[in-house]
């Protein structure tokens, strides 16, 4: 059974910075599509990042790029969201997801994690 497990959330003041870590175990990381959604309260689950199976593609949502970077390691089966400068409206649940197939993910994305709050003060 595939796990997918985020770390790394937390409260952070406008302008800092967090590194979000997602662990896969049940399934090799390099056969997986990965990528990060977040949801706020009363807005829709958006696709963030995402990285291709042995990261040579990345995709990222307008409003992070040039902040946020998306990356893996397949010997440790584990993905990496760093983000630098955050604003208030970056304020979400993130969750880890992958799939074997879709590029780029979407929300019919085969696993899921349980997700992690993400905070950030003005």
């Amino acid at each position: 059974q595939v796990q997918l497990v985020e770390s790394g959330g937390g409260l952070v003041q406008a302008g800092g910075s967090l590194r979000l870590s997602c662990a896969t175990s049940g399934r090799s990381a390099s056969s997986l599509v990965m990528g990060w959604f977040r949801q706020a309260p009363g807005k829709e689950r958006e696709l963030v990042a995402a990285i291709s199976w042995r990261g040579s593609s990345t995709y990222y949502l307008d409003s992070v790029k040039g902040r946020f970077t998306i990356s893996r390691d397949n010997a440790e089966n584990r993905m990496y969201l760093q983000m630098n400068s955050l604003k208030p409206e970056d304020s979400a649940v993130y969750s880890c997801a992958a799939d074997p197939r879709r590029w780029p993910l979407s929300n019919q994305a085969l696993y899921w994690g349980q997700g992690t709050q993400v905070t950030v003060s003005s």
